[in-house]
């Protein structure tokens, strides 16, 4: 088979989506999110948004078949998102995907949502060279990964350890009275504000704990200084800087990812860094990321903004990795898993 044709199904949150690959070409891709339905809330509401996906499965599915001018006869095998993830989104996912390829004899892939990330960036740039490193950043997962044979080996170097870089973003954007999601208010105000005006802390970079976990994450202490310099500052009746506040978080951040992901280059004998995951849109990351690449001879692949967010193509993208690789299909009473780990690639 030269360029197996893959349908890939994503709903592990708030996005229902559906993808066709062909070989490392993007043939269709739709989106239905639900986000509207949980900025109410100031957060997701797995029922709401399972309840979303439910409904959105079949126009989705339909509509990327129809996009691809295809049918399902057309397609070599199906993806879905199998973990991690909202377990009643990825049940709703999966068990459409499952009646799909039970009805058209379709081998069926429950893959992992976050390698899916990575595996998304080779539409844009083409395969992965040997020895490549991955940083997966989204509003779940901050993590680290070696990424020796894909989809065969991939190994985790370093991980978050509380909140990941996502979730830093939203609980201090909630703290901005920012509604829900609070990243691109932070992404926005930050290119008005001086990235040095307040200083930010940067966990895991310094001393013991630094020499401890050289490619660890931890954003909770960031968030808890954030939170307490503005509490002390309305206290003495002080305007709060929104720009100056966003911008000094955001460089922070971005400065350690980036650090952390160099030096882990730097272990691995790594030329190539690729980013991926939904906090990856974050402009002054991205930006980071480049200037820090090219001091240190690494090219950095960041996918577009469309590709960043979950979506259908990244599964898709994984599901023609796993069928080019000779890798057998899931078995077809395959469970999802919320807390599936970065280590396993299919189930």
């Amino acid at each position: 088979m030269s360029e197996p044709i893959v349908l890939g199904i994503e709903s592990t949150c708030d996005e229902t989506a559906a993808a066709i690959v062909r070989g490392r070409e993007l043939v269709s891709n739709v989106v239905a999110s639900s986000m509207e339905e949980h900025a109410r809330y100031g957060g997701v509401i797995p029922e709401i948004a399972s309840r979303a996906h439910a409904e959105a499965f079949v126009p989705c599915v339909s509509k990327a078949l129809t996009d691809a001018n295809m049918t399902l006869a057309d397609v070599d095998a199906i993806a879905v998102s199998a973990g991690p993830g909202l377990a009643g989104c990825l049940a709703v996912g999966v068990s459409g995907a499952k009646a799909l390829a039970w009805a058209s004899g379709k081998p069926l892939y429950g893959i992992n949502h976050v390698i899916g990330h990575i595996a998304v960036t080779q539409l844009q740039f083409g395969a992965f060279p040997p020895d490549t490193l991955a940083l997966i950043v989204s509003g779940g997962h901050t993590s680290l990964l070696h990424v020796a044979d894909m989809p065969r080996h991939i190994d985790v170097v370093g991980t978050t350890l509380d909140d990941a870089a996502g979730e830093c973003f939203d609980k201090v954007a909630r703290l901005l009275g920012f509604p829900y999601p609070g990243g691109p208010h932070i992404d926005r105000h930050a290119q008005a504000g001086d990235p040095h005006a307040i200083r930010v802390p940067q966990g895991l970079t310094q001393g013991k704990a630094g020499a401890e976990h050289p490619y660890d994450f931890s954003f909770s202490g960031v968030k808890t200084a954030v939170a307490r310099w503005i509490e002390t500052e309305q206290a003495l009746g002080h305007e709060i800087p929104v720009d100056d506040v966003c911008a000094s978080l955001a460089d922070s951040v971005a400065d350690v990812l980036a650090k952390k992901a160099m030096r882990g280059c730097k272990q691995y004998g790594s030329k190539t860094l690729i980013v991926g995951g939904g906090f990856s849109a974050n402009s002054q990351l991205r930006a980071k990321l480049l200037e820090y690449g090219e001091k240190h001879g690494v090219e950095v692949r960041i996918p577009q903004i469309k590709l960043c967010t979950d979506n259908g193509a990244m599964v898709a993208m994984l599901g023609v990795n796993l069928v080019e690789a000779g890798i057998a299909p899931s078995v077809p009473d395959f469970s999802i898993d919320s807390s599936m780990p970065l280590t396993t690639v299919s189930l």
